[in-house]
């Protein structure tokens, strides 16, 4: 099958999006498929051999972030051109209501069109304000998936139909696999995220941490993500800050080897989360998992069995579930035993079956139309069988 995805943030800046859609793509032309990804990126930014520049991408605040999207003449005269040269049997849009690649393809493309909504935002207004602007664009998809319910929720509520819930997938393997680094053990605990962006939650975690530090004094902190390291420790005794370690921007294989690393990873986003995948990858790496208790992470985490969960923003509570969980070596390892085995849901050998049966029903419905087309032609010219 001859694939096309559309990504609608910046492949420089890689986030949950992105790192889907890449092993999306890379899963599906390891099945034999035929993928092509259009993406926004930077003329210096290597790309893989599956992946399209769109040109440079501009930052644009939304839904609580920064979005780097790619909107315009310029791309949608690229949109058109990937388009006709890609003759894709069927074309993935993400993210089709953000103003970027995704809208410009809907408009543009033709025949099967499936989209994918990230995004879990109850109480967008400009969602609505847009929606008659989307509405022709949105008419052109065959078929919706969402990646939690609560993505299917916005997605209803806002722009009306439904969508199948397929959540994201994960490469549970390569993170079960990882080797643990040696100077990353001992009483640690980790933190994924970018630290200058207050929902990832890093402002929560450094509230409780002085709590944390004065019940378990030898733990320390890991954080890996960019951002503003001093200013992220500034609210903590001098005294502590030599218990919190920042690794930048680390690569695949070192996240991987950070979850396998750590005693506890926390995830304490305050909001916008519609699913979770840093969740996904922590417990397929075997680590124990605390986190806020948004409806999405609750979701993944199996509303508690598989990890454990803390009130949103209180930095009483986080500290409290901490120093019991490092304190409970059998309760870590009943955490650890328990998301090992319900992240197997979350594997693309799975996930990547249920969107390629998406695919086959679109492309199999569009078949049968036109099939049912080219009878009623020849029956209304007098036309013999082909």
């Amino acid at each position: 099958m001859k694939i096309g995805i559309v990504c609608p943030y910046s492949w420089d800046v890689p986030g949950g999006v992105q790192f889907h859609i890449r092993d999306l793509a890379e899963h599906l032309i390891g099945l034999g498929h035929e993928v092509s990804v259009l993406a926004p990126a930077d003329d210096e930014t290597p790309l893989p051999p599956y992946v399209v520049s769109a040109g440079r991408a501009v930052p644009v605040p939304y839904n609580g972030s920064v979005a780097r999207l790619n909107f315009g003449f310029l791309s949608a005269a690229r949109v058109r051109r990937w388009l006709h040269d890609g003759t894709f049997d069927v074309i993935h849009i993400h993210e089709p209501t953000s103003p970027s690649l995704g809208l410009l393809a809907c408009w543009a493309a033709q025949g099967p069109i499936v989209a994918t909504f990230h995004t879990s935002n109850p109480k967008s207004r400009a969602m609505i304000a847009a929606y008659p602007i989307l509405q022709p664009a949105l008419e052109k998809i065959s078929a919706r998936i969402a990646v939690s319910e609560y993505a299917r929720r916005t997605l209803v509520e806002h722009l009306g139909g439904d969508a199948v819930v397929i959540p994201n997938g994960v490469d549970v393997d390569f993170f079960a696999k990882a080797e643990p680094k040696a100077r990353w053990q001992g009483r640690t605990i980790g933190f994924i995220g970018r630290i200058d962006e207050s929902r990832k939650g890093l402002p929560v975690l450094m509230r409780a941490l002085p709590k944390i530090l004065a019940e378990c004094p030898d733990a320390r902190l890991l954080v890996a993500g960019r951002g503003d390291e001093e200013e992220a420790v500034a609210s903590l005794p001098k005294e502590m800050r030599e218990r919190v370690e920042f690794l930048g921007m680390v690569s695949d294989e070192d996240k991987a080897r950070l979850l396998r690393s750590v005693d506890l990873y926390v995830a304490p986003n305050t909001g916008g989360e519609s699913f979770g995948i840093i969740l996904v990858e922590a417990m397929s790496a075997g680590a124990a998992v605390l986190a806020s208790d948004l409806d999405a992470f609750a979701q993944v985490l199996d509303q508690g069995a598989a990890g454990e969960l803390f009130a949103n923003e209180d930095a009483d509570a986080l500290a409290s579930a901490a120093v019991r969980l490092l304190g409970d070596p059998e309760r870590l390892a009943e955490l650890r035993l328990n998301g090992s085995a319900h992240v197997r849901r979350f594997d693309w050998s799975t996930v990547a079956a249920d969107i390629l049966s998406v695919y086959e029903t679109v492309t199999d419905g569009a078949a049968s139309v036109d099939t049912d087309e080219r009878s009623g032609l020849r029956a209304r010219f007098g036309l013999a069988r082909d």
